[in-house]
């Protein structure tokens, strides 16, 4: 069988699992299947199949058909141009998180501190991105920790990150000049109205039950002791919860509060910085 034929029952197995836009996936698990780059999979669509990468994306197709997200099967993901790894006990990195990064990028830092790591990718973009800042990023879970640190290798960044378990800033000493998270804020009523996809990453990644507000109340209450003078705070926050967050964080003692959207103009990430 060559790749064009394998390609086109492919799509055709997606699609009948009710995949979403079943063709992109379906050639990015034959690059996957075939260790190609997925903008060389044209060139190769007259090759045959060998019988390992034949395997292999008989594999991957069944996992996508019963709804895995395609990082999970290829166990990587591209976030502000880097790929990371990504494992089933992380978050996926999503385009929207790049939100806060920008904000993030769009004044100095030297020490910066992510609670809720997860796959490590926004506080190793932010390390990449400023060569002479240097970071702390903690999670509760030890097995999204060893990704991060995989990760971290990877990118050559070991040196300027560090690691440690954590329920966001209980095991957490000293000042940070940034402070950033995307913390579970999904609340408990929404999660039966996930796609099957986003069911497939870590619940204690996606919920904190209840209201999915209770990480920005831990927030809120802690990190202004961690902040130096003028230090900001910034969070990714689902759609709807602008004015919640951003209430709470003034609560907290925090100024110059902004709520700011994503490119789909949707509220995204609430900043505040705490008094000079």
């Amino acid at each position: 069988m060559t790749a064009a034929e394998a390609l086109r029952t492919a799509v055709a197995q997606l699609a009948a699992a009710g995949v979403p836009d079943p063709a992109r996936d379906a050639r990015l698990l034959l690059a996957h299947a075939m260790g190609i780059a997925p903008d060389r999979v044209t060139l190769h669509l007259p090759d045959a199949l060998s019988p390992d990468a034949s395997a292999r994306y008989a594999d991957a197709l069944a996992r996508r058909s019963a709804r895995h997200p395609v990082s999970h099967i290829t166990g990587q993901r591209l976030f502000w141009g880097r790929s990371f790894r990504v494992t089933p006990d992380v978050l996926d990195p999503r385009p929207e998180t790049e939100t806060l990064i920008a904000e993030a990028l769009s004044r100095p830092f030297t020490r910066v501190l992510d609670l809720g790591t997860g796959s490590g990718a926004i506080l190793l973009t932010l390390l990449a991105e400023r060569p002479l800042a240097t970071g702390l990023a903690t999670d509760l879970s030890p097995a999204a920790l060893t990704v991060a640190q995989v990760n971290a290798e990877a990118l050559a960044l070991t040196p300027r990150a560090r690691f440690t378990l954590s329920d966001w800033l209980a095991s957490v000493e000293g000042l940070f000049d940034l402070i950033v998270s995307n913390p579970p804020y999904i609340a408990e009523s929404e999660m039966t109205a996930l796609s099957p996809e986003v069911l497939h990453e870590p619940r204690m990644a996606l919920t904190p039950g209840g209201d999915g507000l209770a990480p920005y109340r831990a927030l809120a209450s802690a990190a202004p002791r961690h902040l130096t003078p003028g230090g900001r705070l910034m969070v990714e926050i689902g759609p709807t919860q602008g004015e919640q967050v951003a209430e709470l964080f003034a609560g907290g003692g925090l100024q110059a509060v902004q709520i700011l959207p994503d490119l789909d103009g949707r509220d995204r990430v609430v900043s505040a910085h705490r008094a000079t």
